[in-house]
């Protein structure tokens, strides 16, 4: 079956293949907002358990598929050979830092609002939140068939497809995560579910744009993988993490953590 997605993927435009791979990405977000049309809530533990999931994968996802690969492309020995991966994850990290800091946004447990002030609704912020997150996710997906297409011998059609399979397996707590603390505050299935699937929107764009950016300027492939790490790590630490401490299910939080990672590095390793 892999091989069939496989080589389906390599018989098509990298930058289409990008697209495709992010709006599966997308897809899976919009299957956990579907949950909502038929549970009205979902219990606290079960929530910060998947979001802990997600953030192992974002973190496995960061280095296996992302980091080690920026470092192996590199050029030079030694300090010159990491400072590629170096620079673009810090530039990474602080353009989430500059989002998180201009981009209003509410977290999951509508008790924390972020950035500039605004008048907008608190459903529009919540949105605005996840929306952070898959910025990251898509770039990453992208940037990796953009490697295939200007012919990177450490970028592969299977590394490329393998992030995406992970980055749409943790999107769907995503899309859960968005759409029940919607329905729970009264409105209606519908709207929680548009919502939800919503956020992860920007996914294929993300992934489009990285796609293409990286086969016009090929230099740029390490500094472009880093920078999704940086990104995606930031996410981990600043705003996923957090979230899961807000109850008393921090251990559940840390194995979901850790099953997350084990999933992501196991895919990698077998498939990519």
């Amino acid at each position: 079956m892999f091989e069939t997605i496989i080589d389906y993927f390599e018989s098509i435009n990298p930058v289409l293949a990008a697209l495709y791979a992010t709006l599966f990405t997308w897809f899976l977000t919009a299957f956990g907002a579907s949950f909502v049309f038929f549970f009205k809530n979902m219990n606290r533990v079960v929530l910060d358990g998947m979001l802990g999931f997600t953030g192992g994968v974002m973190i496995a996802a960061s280095f296996w598929s992302l980091l080690a690969p920026a470092i192996e492309m590199s050029k030079g020995e030694g300090f010159v050979k990491v400072i590629p991966a170096a620079v673009g994850f810090a530039l990474g990290a602080l353009f989430i830092f500059g989002l998180d800091k201009l981009l209003p946004h509410l977290h999951i447990n509508f008790k924390e609002t972020e950035g500039v002030k605004s008048p907008w609704q608190r459903t529009t912020l919540l949105v605005l939140a996840i929306t952070l997150h898959n910025i990251p996710e898509g770039l990453a997906v992208g940037v990796l068939f953009g490697g295939v297409a200007a012919g990177i011998p450490e970028a592969s059609i299977a590394g490329a497809v393998t992030l995406a399979i992970g980055i749409g397996i943790q999107n769907f707590p995503e899309g859960i995560a968005v759409s029940m603390p919607l329905r729970r505050m009264g409105m209606s299935r519908w709207k929680s579910f548009m919502y939800g699937q919503s956020s992860a929107i920007v996914e294929p764009i993300a992934g489009v744009l990285g796609a293409v950016a990286v086969t016009f300027f090929t230099p740029l492939l390490p500094y472009a993988l880093a920078f999704a790490a940086g990104a995606m790590i930031f996410v981990v630490v600043e705003e996923v993490i957090p979230e899961t401490q807000q109850d008393k299910n921090t251990d559940i939080a840390a194995l979901g953590l850790i099953s997350g990672f084990i999933v992501m590095m196991t895919l990698d390793v077998a498939l990519g």
